[in-house]
Order: C-alpha cells, then sequence, then structure tokens
C-alpha cells in the first residue's frame, strides 16, 4: 500500500512539469526486479477512448487532443500486476511520465500458456490436429485466450480456418513452412520460457512487422536485452503427450560493455502419453546473444535446436473403438516385452539467426534479418511388399469382414475375430520377424521392412522492416523478404526387421520404382520408393500506414510477392518414364493483398472496429504438384487461391465488465487440395486390367468455402478477487461450390496417368474443422494471499466428419458401361451420402495454483485437470475412400457391420498437468 501511494504521488509531481507547450502524456514502462523495459503494455486513460502500446523501449506516448483535469491512467500487461495512476492533464501542459515500475503477479498461471498447447494438439499430421491455438496464446482478448486454452483440445478452429491462415514470425522472419502453409511447432517446443515477448494482432487488423493472413500475425522477440534479467526453473508431471518436463532458462541482461545474452534448456519425455504406446523424447536447447554496438546499432544471434520425436497414434473405425476404447491405437505391439511403435514422427530444424537493429533516428527505425533452417523431418511406417497387411485392424481382421460375407454372416468366425482382437490387436511383431528369417533363408528379400519418409530442408531468409514515426499520430511501416527453400524428399530404408535387402520395386503394380537402377536392392540407410528435390522461391513486400486522432484510428496496408516452384526428379519411374526424370517446368505466381480498417472511439465505454481485406496467394508447395513421388505434373489450371474478409467488432469497456463482440465474413476461392489413399469402387475404364482398385493421388480443384458468423467474449470483475467469465463462437463454414475432381495413379492407363470425375458434389456441405459452435462458461478466484482457483464448463456442438469427395462424383451413381446402375435411387442415395454430424459434448477444466514471494525467489505451484467428468467425443474424422461407388457403399450400410465405415479420433478423457517452478 505504501509503494502504491508513493509511487502516485511520484507520478502527480511529474504530472505538474512542463516539457515545451505541445500537449501529450509520455512516458516509459519497466520492470520493478530487473529495472528492464517492457514492450507492449497497455496503457489507457480511462474515461476517455485512448488507447496505446508500449514500444520495444518500453515508451508510449498520448498525442491526441486529451480530457483536461484529473485522470486516472492504466497500465497492464499479461503476466504482471494491473496498476492505476492519477494524473492530472492542464492546457499546453505535457506530462512526462518516467518509469513507470510494474511487479510481475506471482499468481500468473504462466503454465497455461505453455502445457495446453501440448505437441499433438499443435501438429500437422491431419486437419483433425490441425489447430490455430499457437497463435493465440500471446493474446489479451477474452474471446482468443477461451479458444486457445478451453477449445483448443477440442480441436477447435478459429473461423473454420487452418494454422496456414495465420502468419508465426520470429524476429519478424516468418516460420510458416512453404510446405504445407502451416508453423512446424516442433520446432521451437520445450523452450516457453523465451518465448514469452510476443506481440499478436489478430483477423485483419495492422501488424508492425507483415501483412500478414486473415488469422492475424504473432510475432516472437528474441532480442536478448529485451528478457527480463533473471531466470527460472520447471519440473512439470503430465499424462497427455509427455510425463515428465524439465526447463531451465536464464537471461543476464544488458552489461556495463553492452553484451546481453538468454539461454535455456529443456527436456520432455515418457514413455507413452494419453493414448497407448505414444512414445515422446525431445531435447530443447536456445541461446540468444546481443551485443550493442553503438548507441543506435545492436546485433543479436539466435539459435535453438528442438530435436524431438513421438509415436502417433491411430484413427479408428467405431467397431475398432467398441471392441477396445478411445486410447486404443493400432500402430504398436509388444517386442521383447516393450511396447515398439512402428509410427514415429522425428522432427530435428535447427534454425539460425542474425538480426540487426538500427534506431535511424529517435522516430525511425530498420531492423535486418539473416535466417537459416536445416535439418531433417521423418515419419516411419511398415511396408509389407512380400508379405500380409500387418495392421491388427485390418479389415479382414474383424468380426465386420466375416458378418458381410456374401453367403450370409459367419458368426462362428465373427467372433473368433472379435474375441482375438480384444486379447491382443496389436502389431505381431515376432510374426515380422520370422517371415523375415525364412526369406533370408531362402535367399528372398525381406518380405516386411520399415521405413521413412524423409524431408531434409534447407530454408534461407533474408528481410528487413522498416518503421518511421513521421508524425506523432502517422506511423510509416514497409518490409521487405526473400526466402529460398530446397526440399530434398525421399523414403529412407531404416531397419531390414530381420531380412537381407529390400526389393525397390513396386509390389502392388510391378513398377520398377528407378529404372536407372533396375530390380535394385537395397540395405539400411538406402533410398527407396522416391527421390526427389523440390525448390521454391518467394519475394514479398508490404507498405502500410497508421493514423491515430481522437476519435477515429484507421490503417491501410498492401502487398504483393511473386512464388515459383520446381520439382526435380532423382529417380526415372518406370509408369512416367517420360516425366519423372530431371527437372519440370517452373511454375510462378502471383501475390496481391490490401487490407484496411478503422477503430472508432465512439465514448470511453463504446467502440467500434470494422477490418476488410482481399488476398491473392500462391498455392501450397504440397498442393502445386499432383504426384511428386513419381512424376514432374503440375496439377492442372492451377492458380492463386483469393480471400475475401470482412469483420467488425463492437467493444464494450467498463471498470467492471469487459466485452467485445464480432461479425466476420470470409469468402475463399480456387483453393486446391491433394488427398492419398486406397481408392475401392473404382468405375472408369482407365484403370489397368480392369481392376476396380489402387492408390490414387485426388486432386480437388477451384475449391470455394464460406466462412461466417459470431465471436463473443465478456469478463466481469464482480469484486476484487471474483471474475466471471464467457465466450463463445457460432459459425457455419461450407464448400460453397462443386469443385472438379481428377485421380492420377502408376496403376492407371490413361497417357497422362490421370482420371478425371468431373464436379464433385460438395456445395453446401459442412467442412469438418471442429466444432463450428462452442461456448464457455467459468470464473476465476485470485485471493490476496497469491492462492487462485478457476474453472469452466464448455460446450461444442456441429462437429462433422469430413466427407469423401470421390464419392460425391459421377464414379458414385455410373457402371463401366457410363450408364447409372440399373438398381439406383436417388432417395437411397441421398441417404448414404448425408454428412455424419457427431454428438455435441460438455468438458469441465478446473486449474488452480498458489505463489509464494521468498526474499528474492518466487516459487509457484500449478495444477490443471481438463475433462474432469471423463466426457468421450469425437473430435473429427473422415469417410474411407473404400466405397466409392452406389453399389458398394449402399452394400457396406446394409451389413450387421460397416466394414468400412469412417475412422475417426476421440478427444482425451480426464488429463492433467502438474507444475512447480522458481523464478529469480
Amino acid at each position: 500500500m505504501k509503494k502504491t501511494i508513493l509511487a502516485s504521488l511520484f507520478l502527480c509531481y511529474y504530472s505538474y512539469n512542463l516539457f515545451g507547450q505541445q500537449s501529450g502524456i509520455f512516458g516509459s514502462v519497466k520492470d520493478a526486479l530487473n529495472m528492464e523495459a517492457l514492450p507492449d503494455v497497455e496503457v489507457v486513460i480511462e474515461g476517455a477512448p485512448l488507447t496505446t502500446k508500449t514500444n520495444a523501449l518500453g515508451e508510449f506516448g498520448f498525442t491526441e487532443a486529451l480530457p483536461l483535469g484529473q485522470q486516472i491512467l492504466k497500465v497492464s500487461k499479461l503476466g504482471y500486476i494491473t496498476k492505476r495512476y492519477p494524473i492530472i492533464v492542464e492546457q499546453n501542459s505535457p506530462v512526462n511520465i518516467q518509469d513507470i515500475f510494474m511487479e510481475v503477479d506471482p499468481s500468473f498461471n504462466s503454465e497455461l500458456f505453455t502445457i495446453v498447447l501440448s505437441d499433438d494438439e499443435l501438429n500437422d499430421d491431419t486437419s483433425s490436429a490441425d489447430n490455430i491455438s499457437g497463435l493465440l496464446r500471446a493474446s489479451q482478448d477474452v474471446f482468443q485466450r477461451t479458444a486457445a486454452f478451453e477449445f483448443g483440445s477440442s480441436f477447435f478452429k478459429i473461423r473454420g480456418l487452418d494454422a496456414k491462415h495465420g502468419d508465426v514470425l520470429i524476429n519478424g522472419v516468418k516460420m510458416n513452412g512453404m510446405h504445407n502453409g502451416r508453423p512446424q511447432w516442433s520446432n521451437w517446443g520445450g523452450i516457453n520460457d523465451v518465448l514469452r515477448n510476443q506481440e499478436f494482432n489478430y483477423g485483419l487488423s495492422a501488424s508492425n512487422y507483415s501483412f500478414g493472413n486473415v488469422l492475424g500475425v504473432t510475432n516472437t522477440s528474441t532480442q536478448a536485452s529485451m528478457y527480463r534479467q533473471g531466470g527460472r526453473i520447471t519440473y512439470s508431471a503430465s499424462n497427455r503427450t509427455y510425463s515428465n518436463r524439465l526447463l531451465a532458462s536464464y537471461a543476464s541482461g544488458m552489461s556495463a560493455k553492452g553484451w546481453a545474452y538468454a539461454v535455456a534448456l529443456g527436456r520432455r519425455w515418457g514413455n507413452e502419453g494419453y493414448q497407448d504406446a505414444t512414445i515422446y523424447d525431445a531435447n530443447s536447447f536456445f541461446l540468444s546473444v546481443e551485443k550493442q554496438l553503438t548507441t543506435r546499432h545492436s546485433l543479436n544471434f539466435t539459435g535453438f535446436y528442438t530435436p524431438n520425436k513421438r509415436g502417433k497414434s491411430s484413427p479408428n473405425t467405431q467397431e475398432v473403438f467398441d471392441l477396445k476404447d478411445i486410447k486404443y491405437n493400432e500402430y504398436w505391439g509388444y517386442q521383447e516385452g516393450e511396447k515398439r511403435n512402428s509410427r514415429i514422427k522425428y522432427v530435428a530444424e535447427p534454425i539460425v539467426m542474425l538480426s540487426h537493429y538500427w534506431a535511424m533516428s529517435s522516430k525511425t527505425k530498420l531492423q535486418t534479418n539473416l535466417s537459416y533452417k536445416f535439418g531433417k523431418l521423418t515419419n516411419s511406417r511398415l511396408d509389407y511388399p512380400g508379405g500380409a497387411n500387418p495392421s491388427p485392424s485390418y479389415y479382414q481382421k474383424l468380426p465386420s469382414y466375416f458378418l458381410a460375407d456374401t453367403n450370409g454372416p459367419d458368426y462362428g468366425n465373427a467372433y473368433l475375430a472379435e474375441q482375438e482382437f480384444i486379447a491382443d490387436g496389436q502389431i505381431d511383431w515376432n510374426r515380422i520377424y520370422d517371415a523375415n528369417i525364412t526369406n533370408t533363408e531362402a535367399g528372398l528379400e525381406a518380405a516386411y521392412v520399415l521405413y521413412d519418409d524423409r524431408t531434409d530442408d534447407q530454408q534461407f531468409t533474408a528481410n528487413t522492416i522498416y518503421s518511421s514515426q513521421i508524425e506523432d499520430n502517422i506511423l510509416l511501416q514497409g518490409a521487405l523478404n526473400y526466402t529460398h527453400l530446397t526440399s530434398h524428399n525421399y523414403g529412407q530404408l531404416s531397419d531390414l526387421l530381420g531380412g537381407i535387402y529390400y526389393l525397390n520395386v513396386d509390389a502392388f503394380d510391378g513398377w520398377q520404382y528407378n529404372m536407372l537402377n533396375p530390380d535394385e536392392q537395397v540395405g539400411n540407410g538406402g533410398k527407396i520408393k522416391y527421390n526427389y528435390k523440390l525448390y521454391a522461391n518467394n519475394l514479398s513486400a508490404f507498405a502500410q500506414i497508421q493514423l491515430k486522432q481522437k476519435v477515429i484510428d484507421y490503417f491501410l496496408s498492401i502487398h504483393a510477392s511473386i512464388t515459383n516452384y520446381q520439382r526435380e526428379g532423382l529417380f526415372m519411374h518406370e509408369a512416367f518414364q517420360n516425366n519423372s526424370l530431371g527437372k519440370s517446368n517452373q511454375v510462378e505466381f502471383s501475390g496481391l493483398g490490401a487490407k484496411g480498417g478503422f477503430t472508432y472511439k465512439w465514448s470511453a465505454k463504446h467502440i467500434i472496429e470494422l477490418h476488410a481485406g482481399w488476398l491473392a496467394s500462391a498455392p501450397e508447395l504440397q498442393n502445386t504438384f499432383s504426384n511428386p513421388r513419381e512424376n514432374n505434373a503440375i496439377v492442372n489450371n492451377i492458380s492463386e487461391e483469393k480471400i475475401t474478409a470482412l469483420d467488425v467488432s463492437y467493444i464494450f469497456r467498463s471498470t467492471i465488465v469487459n466485452s467485445k463482440l464480432t461479425a466476420f465474413y470470409i469468402n475463399k476461392k480456387d483453393a486446391n487440395d491433394i488427398g492419398f489413399y486406397y481408392a475401392d469402387g473404382l468405375t472408369s475404364a482407365g484403370v489397368a486390367f480392369n481392376e476396380t482398385s489402387a492408390f490414387v493421388q485426388e486432386i480437388l480443384q477451384a475449391v470455394n468455402t464460406l466462412h461466417y458468423g459470431l465471436e463473443f467474449g465478456v469478463e466481469a470483475q464482480v469484486t476484487t478477487a471474483i471474475k466471471l467469465k464467457a465466450a463463445g463462437s457460432v459459425g457455419q463454414y461450407i464448400y460453397n461450390n462443386n469443385p472438379n475432381l481428377y485421380l492420377t495413379s502408376s496403376s492407371f492407363i490413361t497417357e497422362n496417368g490421370a482420371i478425371n470425375f468431373g464436379d464433385s458434389q460438395l456445395k453446401n456441405y459442412r467442412l469438418a474443422n471442429g466444432p463450428q459452435q462452442a461456448l464457455s462458461l467459468g470464473f476465476e478466484y485470485r485471493d490476496p494471499d497469491y492462492w487462485w482457483f478457476g474453472a469452466t464448463v464448455n460446450y461444442f456442438n456441429d462437429v462433422y466428419v469430413d466427407v469423401s469427395p470421390l464419392t460425391r462424383t459421377s464414379n458414385f451413381y455410373l457402371d463401366d458401361d457410363g450408364l447409372p446402375f440399373n438398381d439406383y435411387d436417388e432417395t437411397v442415395a441421398t441417404q448414404l451420402l448425408k454428412q455424419e454430424r457427431f454428438n455435441d459434448y460438455y468438458t469441465v477444466n478446473l486449474v488452480g495454483g498458489k505463489s509464494w514471494k521468498l526474499k528474492q525467489y518466487y516459487l509457484g505451484i500449478f495444477l490443471s485437470v481438463n475433462n474432469l467428468l471423463n466426457a468421450e467425443y469425437k473430435t473429427g474424422g473422415f469417410e474411407q475412400g473404400r466405397n466409392a461407388n452406389y453399389e458398394e457403399l449402399k452394400t457396406d450400410f446394409e451389413n450387421p457391420k460397416r466394414v468400412f465405415g469412417p475412422k475417426y479420433w476421440y478427444g482425451r478423457g480426464t488429463t492433467y498437468f502438474a507444475n512447480v517452478n522458481v523464478r529469480f
């Protein structure tokens, strides 16, 4: 209390000092413990529509027409105790308030901001698991925080969009991958303590570093001098993805000789997470060193390396889940008493950066960055060129297969299959080794092998970011970026599993994978199946102007880019001898974008925001080449993806209530999407040997989707200790046209290895992107003795299965002769093609902790429990492509149990995370 009174008197004293004749409020904010400048602090004059944030040096200023007399200045930042100070504003008397000190909030539940965004919830292996929570963790907005930390475990997607629609930057360098547009979160996993200096701009709002995308921009600064001096040691235990986590970090602050550094070391490990056999093994290393060259120039080196390995879990049919449980994972089996997972993802991609900071003047700054990423990403899997499918849940091993016997249900074998699956139901590693040993003794190739789908990337980025406060209320910004990617992709034999060699020939079609070395016998470490390089170049620029006035703030931003891609085949595939080896044609795309917006400060309590934008951007590299593993073919008629977006928000702020309501509209056009799967029920005459099955690449062209809805967030500080909060989203995300679909395959006998099936009737089907409606209600209690507790109840609905586009083409109703099936019934077909909607569900989450200040140390404990009531719910799923025509799908529905029903992902049951940390 004494400190607050003294600080108030200090501020009042300085508010009377005169510094020239220009009116205004100017000041700076620092950490009370280490005296370091605090960036991104929100500064508000209460009762007036005036808000700003501190810059990287902790400075802020109000130059608009100011209300005279006694005012309240409020400063707030996530993780710090909010302060309110009285000041006096007089005519023509600027107020200069230097060194406002903010204290760390000992009860701040910072661990909630690191653990909820667990690695598998942020992974990019499947669309159901693609999650944008990581974009939102720097936000103080009620809805955005709720979306990240309450909705994230249900794979809720903001506005129905993937993570590729939000830019993630580190030191102004874009981290989104050129392969799929998404951030590779695991490249900086486990170093959370040194990634807290974040600035987030949501949606189409203005960013200081980048034009951005329709979900906004998150920039993390690792400039060593910007870290709060001190250290932190953390230990965590959990049953979500890993069992243990240990992390230590320390920042030196700027020395008298102009040096500063920050370092972090971490480890996360566990034999399995919530799902069976999902091993986790990750290490993390981080270093940032800065040298202050002069008062205007500094140089900063940043390097981080976070190698991580984790076992994947499988999607399963409902039949499999019913026989086992939601933890079941088909990818593993026992080997010598240990669980061995056949699907391991390993990421080891170090990133190094060199940043130059130049304060050209007190109002103009230039930051230049060089970045280099290299390393490998592997995904392992079993191949069985000479053996039976080793999957324990392969359809011929399940009861439904025997119940669907064409001669009538075979109940005896169905019962035996059921009991065997219940008793075991895992990969039989011993049988695999026995089969290979038998082949070895006969001098034959391996029947089973383990191999990696491997990607070795080398990516170089150079950019420069300019910012100039050309007038007190006018900010001019711009950036120029160049990125080059060389990506080497190949199959690599990792384990012969007791065999002597792998024969590099397609066991399904008999094609040679590489005609340059036919019938090659490959050993461990050799390249198999495919071998090619991808090259990508991107040059982009953006410019932006921001203007601030008393009643209205507005901005305008423009963007332009040129992107080109090329493939180089290193194998000559036998099925595509004229189009697989060597370099493809180069394909080039032009990107353009413009966005703008305004904030109308109607009064101190009522604010209106509006943003609008139009963007055209290159398709992702993975959606440009139709079948890159086998040939150089480029997707037919490919073009840039276009997005038109609009959002309008109403904000209400008072001393008790903080709320925001937003309406949004996003229209995406001309997107491309490529999928890989085994298709059955093909009725085209273009399949080799008049077969109806093939491993295919499915290309959807010119896909249009529509996203619109409402978001809201409200919190009320009903007492000094109790806060009530609510947030929600009600949206509708649908296909907005009938895109063209064609398949490519080495099994097709057409001239270009492709079959066009015309339009896929997808219009008005729902997008399978998690819950389209979500609601959260909760409260927080913070005791003056620094213990706290919170609870939320979350409701989700409108979750849909991902429909099969092929099943909605002419392939579904046309027979081999090109005429509809004789028994085709439109009413039955409508029922067969009806999109599955999952059940609504609720989750209850609890969180709490306690903090102590022991001299110069802070000790904190934290516990969170998610899904307290152990609700079972589906987070996503997809229709299989095994019944692609009317007759086969109808027969499958008529079976006692569906043989090829959709495959699903389930959310976790009850999970916990416990943490203890010491800060100094």
